[in-house]
């Protein structure tokens, strides 16, 4: 898909997004995950800030997202839980950054739509710290086959109407990337993954 017609499908969703009600598993999730930030943060994909409650309050947080809409609803969810938090509107695909600049890389539910996911894992192991930490919540592809199934029937169409891939195999793109795994937990029929995580210095 073009890239500029996918920005547009997630700046049509994100008052949609912002609005959104994540069961309360969902949220526990992310608290768990979140809470293990620490320091000057990269969150990849903000959205609409849906990880800014759970943030430990003293990190600095560099968010970025290809989508205006997206960051002017995550700019005003910072305010509200008073994060020190910068924005960057921009492609994540194409951003640059200097090797090891962050003690903390975030990225929940992003990989699905990454034309390149095995590429993105690469930079995000070089950005982080030698003893940071990469955090990931992230959906794909069920272990289970009849839903394996129909997810692959229907992730032509998902892709098309909200820019997302439902048939990524994460844990097999996280084995084939450079970075380290330490903890991971599966739901939902190994759909979802938490991952904690750390870089693989001087691969």
């Amino acid at each position: 898909m073009d890239k500029q017609r996918l920005i547009n499908i997630f700046d049509r969703q994100a008052t949609q997004y912002e609005n959104k009600r994540e069961d309360p598993k969902q949220q526990r999730w992310r608290q768990n995950l979140i809470g293990h930030a620490k320091g000057n943060v990269l969150e990849l994909a903000v959205g609409t800030g849906a990880n800014f409650p759970f943030y430990p309050p003293e990190v600095k947080i560099t968010a970025a997202d290809f989508s205006k809409a997206m960051i002017d609803k995550a700019r005003q969810a910072a305010k509200y839980h008073h994060l020190n938090a910068e924005f960057m509107c921009s492609d994540i695909e194409e951003i640059s950054f200097s090797d090891q600049s962050f003690d903390t890389i975030v990225s929940t539910l992003s990989f699905c739509s990454y034309k390149n996911p095995l590429r993105m894992l690469d930079k995000i192991n070089r950005w982080c710290k030698p003893d940071g930490r990469i955090l990931f919540m992230e959906h794909g592809i069920s272990s289970n086959f009849m839903v394996s199934v129909l997810q692959k029937a229907l992730n032509p169409l998902l892709y098309r109407v909200y820019g997302c891939h439902h048939t990524r195999d994460i844990m097999g793109l996280m084995q084939e990337s450079h970075v380290q795994i330490d903890k991971v937990e599966s739901h939902w029929l190994n759909m979802v993954h938490l991952i904690w995580a750390k870089p693989t210095i001087n691969n």
